[in-house]
């Protein structure tokens, strides 16, 4: 199954000298940076060090404490139904329906985003993430694993310009670490942009295009040198 992107030439993300934090408590460095489309930027940090509030902030989800955040050219809306159409997010925390199967949730995504020959889409998406023998399943059912993997999937089928994720390897086993890198990079060759936390440098050095090192000195880094951070214990 292909990325479903939409090939554009706006600049996705950009964000300049942003503090992000809660009840005006910075929780990192001020952030500069920009995501254009065909581009991965992958942000690496030790635990607690701000990347899933960069994130957030990022998506509209948290308002920044200083600085600027534009997304699509824009302030960052949960509200705008342009940035919401354009921005497919995996944060790590997805809510599924308890009466609904795997399949039946994704097809309602389908549904909302308008997906072409959705039964299709459906089908390919399951073979891809390994979620075959789970179609029928109720969300109780299904291991933290195969929910993580549902989480992806709603994100992956529908049609995007800007992928987000938090820590997308987590709790998934070798293979599929694998080929989440395979479709990230066929992401950013479709000209779709993604802008993921993540503490696996297989997945930052396989389909990552820049590194933002978030923490008490945020700054841009090659892929090689986040990937050492990494290794390092920096993130």
């Amino acid at each position: 199954m292909r990325a479903k992107t939409v090939r554009a030439g706006r600049t996705l993300v950009s964000a300049q000298q942003v503090s992000v934090g809660y009840d005006g408590n910075p929780v990192c460095a001020p952030a500069t940076f920009t995501l254009e489309p065909g581009q991965v930027l992958a942000m690496v940090g030790i635990n607690g060090a701000g990347k899933s509030t960069l994130l957030r902030t990022c998506c509209g989800m948290l308002k920044p404490l200083d600085g600027r955040v534009e997304l699509l050219g824009l302030k960052p809306d949960p509200r705008s139904a342009t940035q919401r159409a354009a921005v497919a997010a995996d944060m790590g925390e997805a809510s599924f329906f308890p009466s609904l199967s795997v399949a039946e949730h994704l097809r309602l995504v389908c549904l909302g985003h308008r997906v072409p020959q959705a039964d299709q889409a459906v089908e390919d998406i399951l073979i891809d993430l390994d979620l075959t023998r789970q179609a029928h399943a109720l969300p109780d059912a299904l291991s933290s694993g195969q929910r993580r993997r549902l989480a992806l999937a709603a994100a992956l089928i529908r049609p995007r310009r800007l992928l987000v994720l938090d820590e997308p390897e987590q709790r998934l086993d070798h293979t599929t670490r694998l080929l989440l890198a395979d479709r990230l990079t066929a992401e950013r060759q479709a000209g779709g942009g993604v802008l993921m936390a993540s503490h696996d440098p297989d997945l930052v050095a396989a389909c990552a295009t820049a590194v933002l090192l978030v923490g008490s000195d945020t700054r841009l880094m090659s892929v090689d040198e986040g990937v050492d951070a990494i290794h390092e214990g920096l993130s």
